[in-house]
């Protein structure tokens, strides 16, 4: 049933009295001054860090090794004589955009990267946690497998049919080699050896409230059906950081209907700045790749048969979640 305007009321109401606990909470002087400190001195590392890389230039690959990495990519057997697959991917489009990538995942996000060798060559399944209210985790993720795992992979992202439906950037989305998130899409790209990256908890995920940070949702369970029937392996991979780059306070699913939009996230500093307030804050990264798990059973099982093979995947990934969270010493750090 779709919520009435006074369930949305509600939920409004419910929102802004947490936020005034909040505000309350750190405007106690003692609250206050801490927060303040503790962020005041990540962010003055973080900018140490940050400066040091730029004014090293050390975050940039040197360009014989972007070339021999776009050497390896153009080999692929699923590029036609155009340097093009079926799906709209042009590995040689992406030439230009490798700068801004290199500076939004080495300095930016200063991304932090584990065991990227163990996705393994051919068909898989990378199956990861999604928050941060734009995709930016996805991004990061490509990022790894193109810039640090040698050979380098593409990883072909399953996107909302929303971000491929826009003007510019839904060719854009196709040149870098994201797909409109449909079963069969999926599944001619793992028949076609590809990395195949997923979010179980699509929207649901990325779109959750700040106060339900590294809270999984509930996954979907499309992801094992197609691993089964290919027999692809799932690679879980962890991201820690991008919960904490955009503060969502409330997602305003009646107004991201009307645009089309799959949620609408609204953030402290959207009063002030609109749209600019959905970009990401400097948070560090940390990337988790856990060992390929490889599944055996029926594509067509019932549904709890099914469910409990997606509860090892998610209970591998919280797994890496939590050892991320131990290891980082604060959200820019």
């Amino acid at each position: 049933m779709a919520p009435t305007l006074l369930d949305q009321f509600a939920r409004l109401q419910e929102v802004g009295e947490t936020l005034a606990g909040q505000l309350a909470h750190w405007a106690e002087p003692q609250a206050r001054q801490s927060l303040i400190d503790r962020v005041a001195a990540e962010l003055g590392q973080a900018g140490q860090e940050v400066a040091s890389l730029l004014l090293s230039g050390g975050w940039r690959a040197p360009p014989e090794e972007v070339e021999r990495r776009f050497r390896l990519l153009l080999a692929s057997e699923n590029l036609s004589e155009y340097g093009v697959d079926p799906f709209g991917f042009a590995p040689d489009s992406m030439r230009g955009f490798i700068p801004a990538l290199e500076f939004l995942h080495r300095v930016w996000f200063r991304a932090e990267v584990h065991d990227v060798a163990r996705v393994p060559d051919g068909r898989c399944l990378v199956i990861a946690n999604h928050s941060g209210q734009l995709p930016f985790d996805g991004a990061v993720i490509g990022a790894s497998l193109l810039m640090d795992r040698d050979p380098p992979r593409i990883v072909r992202s399953m996107v909302e049919k929303f971000a491929t439906s826009l003007p510019f950037f839904g060719t854009f989305c196709n040149r870098a080699g994201q797909v409109t998130g449909l079963p069969d899409n999926c599944r001619r790209l793992l028949e076609a050896d590809e990395a195949v990256l997923v979010f179980p908890e699509g929207a649901r995920g990325i779109s959750k409230p700040f106060r339900e940070r590294y809270q999984m949702t509930a996954f979907g369970h499309g992801f094992m059906r197609l691993a089964l029937e290919t027999r692809s392996p799932v690679v879980p991979v962890a991201v820690v950081g991008a919960e904490e780059q955009t503060i969502n306070l409330y997602d305003a699913k009646g107004l991201a209907r009307l645009i089309g939009a799959p949620s609408l996230p609204i953030t402290p500093l959207m009063p002030v700045l609109g749209p600019l307030a959905m970009l990401p804050a400097p948070v560090k990264y940390r990337v988790y790749f856990g060992e390929p798990m490889w599944f055996e059973g029926d594509a067509n099982d019932d549904d709890a048969v099914i469910a409990h093979k997606v509860d090892e995947v998610k209970r591998a990934i919280a797994a890496m979640i939590d050892r991320g969270l131990q290891e980082r010493k604060g959200v820019f750090i």
